[in-house]
């Protein structure tokens, strides 16, 4: 087994500066760059699920033609009317996605940076572990993010925005209240998508194990359903189960990665 890389403290520090130096540099490159691509993906990307014809709402309604589980209003026209209530909202917004932007598409290049600044610190078994770790919880974050903006967030929209307390009352999104869920719900998605990276951390560590899903099982489930529920409080079980399995097929994979449950010593059993 190697050894690791003795280094002394001003070293660490050193090598977290030049670290902090890069991911600034790398961010501001992708900040500036993409800022020119901004209203190109605001139109196309981040307004498609505003739109009757994102892709999801066309699924659904097509699958709605043969099922009777999918809601039917997912079949009638829906354009939600986005409107700008104060003088500087669009500037900032047009900065604040620039920003969202580069942090999404350098992400892996900043966990490779964090790869590298805990390489020297680990032994080379331990660095292969880390390694799959970082590959594995990126592609989730990745996936989480998919999923917020390819189903949790376009029902949320749907159903919210076409809800009615009274026929009086006409709906219209202002432009911060449509971003503020927007990239709440996508990065939280993607947040959410890191819990088997986290379970099997903590029973690297000690301090979870298989037992822990098996007992709690059931208490999960009617969590995540409250959770779901809060996420989509729809009244039609399709879009509620859209968004509760996703989350607990996370669960069951965070069971299977984590460790089992040690075996009673001969001791406790007598």
């Amino acid at each position: 087994m190697a050894e690791k890389v003795e280094m002394t403290f001003w070293d660490h520090l050193e090598a977290l500066r030049w670290m902090l130096v890069r991911v600034f540099c790398a961010m501001g490159v992708f900040i500036v760059g993409g800022f020119a691509f901004i209203p190109w993906i605001f139109d196309h990307v981040v307004m498609a699920p505003a739109r009757s014809d994102f892709f999801l709402y066309r699924a659904l309604a097509k699958a709605g033609s043969w099922a009777a589980l999918v809601p039917g209003d997912m079949a009638k026209p829906f354009n939600v009317h986005v409107i700008n209530i104060k003088l500087s909202s669009q500037f900032f917004m047009h900065m604040t996605l620039s920003f969202w932007l580069a942090l999404l598409v350098t992400f892996p290049y900043l966990v490779f940076e964090v790869w590298r600044f805990v390489c020297p610190a680990l032994y080379d078994n331990e660095r292969r572990g880390v390694r799959l770790t970082f590959v594995f919880g990126t592609l989730m974050f990745f996936l989480g993010c998919f999923v917020g903006y390819a189903l949790v967030f376009p029902m949320t929209l749907h159903f919210l925005y076409t809800y009615q307390l009274s026929p009086e009352i006409s709906n219209q999104l202002s432009l911060d209240s449509y971003m503020n869920n927007f990239l709440m719900l996508i990065f939280m998605m993607g947040i959410v998508f890191e819990l088997p990276l986290v379970s099997a951390f903590l029973s690297k560590i000690g301090i979870l194990n298989r037992s822990f899903f098996s007992k709690y099982r059931r208490h999960a489930i009617t969590a995540l359903l409250v959770v779901a529920a809060i996420i989509t409080p729809s009244s039609d079980p399709f879009t509620l189960m859209a968004v509760f399995l996703p989350m607990y097929i996370l669960w069951e994979v965070s069971a299977i990665l984590v460790k089992p449950a040690p075996k009673p010593s001969s001791d406790d059993e007598t």
